[in-house]
């Protein structure tokens, strides 16, 4: 299941926690992947590989052998034309809770139910995430059986369908709690609501990227002390950790087994201040070099350096008050124009949420390649970070970086040469071919030029 799934069916959350860096779903963001959003969720770690990085092949460019070349490019387009389909689709569902007035039916036991608005809103929201939930299972099907097909996913159905249940759990009670405050707004303030709604989300979305670590990701993966993990690696992180001048010590950086949903690699930043963490894949630890894994946490360490974490909240305010106001000025010409037929009252009536979700979830994708063309551009200043700060620690960083990269890529199925418009809509990070060229010629040093970040 596509992780903002069932942010969609939570209604604003679909806008509120979707941003680069700072995530509020049960998934960790993808950090080093082929750049587009994966569809694949993330075995129990062994020994961590310990190859000399002198004993493998000189990476001089990202390839793939011809067989998997071709399964590459295959998955490529069909993720391509599945982010549109569930585009579409999940616009052609929030139709269908309108056009058939399930929204307005439960709009009408809610207000049985009680008076209270707040008992309202939970008995409202829940059901309308579990019917759009419902009716969005096929494409989320199909996209597990796809992943499983190419070797991107090895959880089962049992275990994907309680991730899943836990998930609506969690989105029910975050969903509710966002409804509630949404309406309550819009009936106190016809004509403002989308600035206060904005302005008291602001704090919630903090607070809730500040529990993340602590709260949403253990409910979906195990956690333990790198140092415990792999001891050797710390040791060398912490050179890194110094030379960056961060406080990052041993017990921030953390084990997450993946293994038991997917074999590709990663590693990740989360949190905020004092909760953020570095997490580095079972999966990684196993599959790559100590050289390559250094590389890896050095980019992750340059979005905290350079403030990507904060930068991406504020961008990602800034997304969410453009919609709000966006929203604001259609949802009163779309509900005199449609409501009646679709049963609702007003705007200030539960069953007009689908009918701004649907408005925002247009404004979201037509958003989309301003949001992940800055996160390209970031993620762009953490690799060249990430060089930078391991230059000089490690013998190559240049090929360490190269390494991880095309044994990731290899891993995850990244082709090595996406379609543009592919990349423009749908790419959250550059293309591993790209950066991985840009890695291999980035040299200041050879030309007695500075730095770009670590002087």
């Amino acid at each position: 299941m596509k992780k903002w799934r069932l942010l969609a069916a939570a209604g604003v959350l679909v806008t509120l926690l979707h941003h680069p860096f700072v995530s509020a779903a049960p998934l960790p963001q993808v950090a080093r992947d082929a750049g587009q959003k994966q569809t694949a969720p993330p075995r129990a770690s062994q020994q961590p590989t310990m190859r000399p990085i002198e004993s493998q092949q000189r990476v001089t460019t990202y390839t793939l052998p011809p067989d998997l070349y071709q399964k590459s490019k295959t998955l490529s387009n069909t993720r391509f034309a599945l982010n549109l389909i569930d585009f579409i689709y999940g616009l052609f569902v929030l139709w269908v809770v309108l056009h058939f007035r399930i929204a307005s039916k439960f709009r009408d036991w809610a207000e049985r139910a009680a008076t209270n608005r707040f008992v309202q809103a939970f008995v409202f929201t829940p059901l309308l995430i579990l019917v759009i939930a419902a009716l969005e299972s096929p494409t989320a099907i199909y996209e597990h059986i796809i992943s499983r097909r190419y070797g991107l996913s090895v959880e089962g159905w049992g275990a994907l369908a309680w991730d899943w249940s836990k998930a609506i759990l969690l989105f029910v009670a975050i969903g509710g709690v966002f409804a509630w405050i949404l309406y309550g707004v819009i009936r106190r303030s016809p004509r403002r609501w989308w600035f206060y709604f904005w302005l008291i989300s602001v704090p919630i979305i903090v607070f809730l990227s500040f529990v993340e670590p602590f709260v949403l990701e253990p409910m979906f993966f195990t956690f333990a002390p790198l140092q415990a993990k792999d001891p050797t690696l710390v040791t060398e992180l912490e050179k890194v950790v110094m030379r960056a001048g961060l406080d990052i010590p041993p017990n921030r950086m953390f084990w997450m087994k993946a293994s038991d949903k997917t074999p590709t690699m990663n590693a990740y930043v989360s949190g905020l201040g004092a909760s953020k963490r570095i997490v580095v894949w079972d999966t990684t630890v196993e599959k790559e070099t100590t050289p390559e894994i250094v590389s890896v946490l050095g980019h992750e360490m340059g979005h905290y350096v350079l403030g990507h974490v904060w930068k991406g909240l504020l961008f990602t305010l800034g997304v969410l008050f453009a919609l709000l106001y966006l929203g604001y000025r259609c949802i009163g010409w779309m509900l005199t124009r449609w409501g009646g037929g679709w049963g609702v009252r007003g705007l200030e009536d539960w069953a007009s949420l689908p009918a701004l979700l649907l408005i925002l979830s247009v404004f979201s994708f037509l958003f989309d390649p301003i949001s992940n063309g800055y996160s390209r551009h970031v993620e762009h200043q953490a690799d060249v970070y990430g060089l930078e700060v391991t230059h000089g620690i490690l013998p190559d960083a240049a090929q360490a970086a190269a390494n991880s990269f095309q044994v990731e890529g290899e891993s995850s199925l990244a082709y090595p040469d996406p379609n543009p418009l592919n990349v423009f809509l749908f790419y959250d990070h550059p293309p591993i071919s790209d950066r991985v060229q840009f890695l291999l010629h980035y040299d200041p040093w050879a030309n007695g030029r500075q730095p770009e970040f670590v002087k």
